[in-house]
């Protein structure tokens, strides 16, 4: 839970270098497909009908590509810059599907610094247990803005 935990922001842009980079591994569970399906009342049957999807050539039920992507969100969120960070562009590629209980493993690294806009760009490839690439692509990210200090930079109602 969020609420009532002291979260320091990220790092701002002049703190992120070039190369800088991110590793995540992720299993899709059903637990998550069925939250994101309940959330959203999506009822694609190629995400949840076993008896559809098998009849078509994906074989098996599908990961939603916009549940991959909060995947990548949610890392800018907490790790790339951080907390405090705003994608403002996102330049994303599914390559493959990617299937439930699949093992993902994603990569960031920043590739660029945008010196007027304050803006990093973040390669992103998201790899299968077979290392086939699913995901490419770009993300453009601000990080956080330089804040007045608040108790040692702490944000109190993050």
């Amino acid at each position: 839970m969020l609420l009532g935990k002291k979260r320091k922001i990220g790092r701002r842009f002049e703190e992120i270098e070039i190369g800088e980079k991110l590793i995540l591994t992720e299993k899709m569970e059903d637990k998550d497909l069925l939250l994101y399906l309940g959330l959203t009342n999506d009822s694609n049957p190629l995400y949840i009908q076993h008896d559809y999807v098998s009849q078509t050539p994906y074989e098996k039920p599908l990961v939603p590509n916009i549940m991959l992507t909060g995947i990548i969100t949610s890392a800018v969120s907490k790790y790339l810059p951080g907390p405090g960070s705003y994608i403002t562009k996102q330049n994303l590629s599914f390559l493959m599907p990617v299937y439930h209980y699949s093992m993902i493993q994603f990569f960031f690294e920043v590739i660029k610094r945008e010196e007027g806009k304050k803006e990093v760009i973040v390669d992103v490839k998201a790899l299968d247990e077979e290392e086939n690439i699913v995901i490419q692509g770009e993300i453009t990210v601000r990080p956080p803005y330089q804040l007045q200090a608040i108790d040692d930079n702490v944000l109190e109602n993050f």
